[in-house]
């Protein structure tokens, strides 16, 4: 079955077109026919990445303005390469962030679907809204047999204890609110645990692990038996770990101290902490870690504070997580700084030898995009960095689905 997952961030539009078998659903299987990412919507210089497995590709700039433009455009461009038939693929997997309370599973995608996905824009407004886009101009492309299924970055999180999962504040405004810890992330943390299993030969219902996810949105979740049983992000992707634009924990009573002391509304507010805050909002000059560590090499101390206090952060959750599981087998680095940035990953685990994580800094230097253990060999608490795919998890929830329904 030839799948695509779409996997809308707030400025690009990810995708692979995978072949994904009966075998089952682990996520290191599957054959990726085409590969392909737009970037910078809506700002900047929008431009396509696509390439497949025949040798097609596509590179350059475009004026794509929106999620609507870019999920045609890939449409347009596989069935160009006749990597799929003039229907499209067999089947389109779409990563929604918030599926709040009512999906713990992919569900497939219909018009009460797509209500629910809706109704749920105003918690995660960088990500629902671009989806819900795809998905639209997705089903005006595509053929009315072809079946899309949505696969929830919250569902992975729907396992949270209820003293993980609550916050202290009257239950009957929770309740009527539905305010609790959804977390986000949960397709990456996910694949991290069964990814690490696998690597280690471990049984995933016997792991247990802290993961980050560490890219322009970040955050940590605590591993048990394979489930994820604490995690940074709460009922929007805005508390927890400091981020690219984002502020991660504040005292709450900020947003109503500036709200009227810089005489704005709450709105604004928000969006400050969302899109001018993090790494950018401390550093004043970038979001981006390369372009941080450059700046910090020139002697900028705005830049060196923003990645002191990231790393500090992380390194935070990472001690309290080990204590929360009562010991760990491993910390997991994925997303595109966990990845891509062996400086920043010493400095997270600099001086975690109390817990038995000891880096080993010539496997760290040299790990950059791909996969490697990077801790001591005796080291009790083992490091791993792990190459995230969410495209290839999304492929085999949709088709997982799919077959369990019939």
């Amino acid at each position: 079955m030839r799948i695509l997952a779409a996997n809308c961030g707030s400025s690009t539009l990810k995708f692979k077109l995978i072949e994904v078998g009966n075998e089952g659903a682990s996520p290191n299987r599957g054959s990726v026919i085409a590969v392909g990412s737009v970037e910078r919507i809506g700002g900047g210089q929008p431009a396509v990445d696509f390439s497949s497995e025949n040798g097609e590709c596509l590179q350059q700039p475009t004026d794509i303005k929106d999620h609507d433009a870019a999920i045609r455009c890939v449409f347009d461009w596989i069935r160009s390469t006749h990597l799929v038939g003039p229907d499209g693929p067999e089947a389109v997997g779409h990563r929604i962030v918030h599926g709040g309370d009512r999906f713990s599973e992919p569900a497939l995608i219909e018009a009460e679907t797509m209500d629910a996905i809706e109704s749920l824009v105003e918690l995660a407004p960088l990500h629902n809204g671009p989806s819900l886009a795809a998905i639209r101009a997705a089903r005006e492309v595509l053929n009315s047999s072809v079946p899309m299924v949505a696969v929830f970055d919250t569902a992975f999180h729907s396992t949270l204890p209820e003293h993980a999962a609550q916050y202290a504040i009257p239950k009957d405004l929770a309740d009527r609110h539905g305010i609790r810890r959804y977390g986000f992330h949960g397709i990456a943390h996910r694949y991290m645990t069964e990814r690490y299993a696998a690597i280690t030969g471990t049984s995933v219902e016997r792991v247990k692990l802290v993961t980050l996810q560490l890219g322009n949105g970040c955050s940590a979740t605590a591993v048990r038996d394979g489930r994820s049983v604490d995690t940074s992000m709460g009922f929007t992707p805005l508390e927890g770990l400091m981020m690219g634009t984002r502020s991660g924990n504040i005292d709450p009573f900020l947003v109503g101290f500036l709200s009227r002391q810089e005489n704005v509304d709450v709105e604004e507010v928000e969006r400050w902490l969302n899109t001018r805050s993090g790494l950018l909002g401390v550093s004043g000059i970038s979001r981006d870690v390369r372009e941080l560590l450059e700046a910090e090499a020139r002697g900028e101390t705005r830049a060196a504070l923003a990645l002191e206090m990231f790393c500090y952060q992380i390194r935070k959750y990472v001690g309290a997580y080990i204590t929360a599981l009562g010991g760990a087998d491993a910390v997991i680095f994925g997303g595109g700084i966990g990845e891509n940035a062996p400086q920043v990953r010493a400095r997270i685990c600099a001086d975690m030898d109390w817990c038995g994580l000891v880096l080993d800094l010539e496997r760290n230097a040299r790990t950059i995009g791909s996969e490697d253990r990077i801790s001591t060999e005796d080291s009790s608490v083992h490091a791993h960095v792990v190459s995230v795919d969410e495209e290839m998890m999304i492929a085999h929830d949709t088709a997982n689905y799919l077959q369990k329904v019939g």
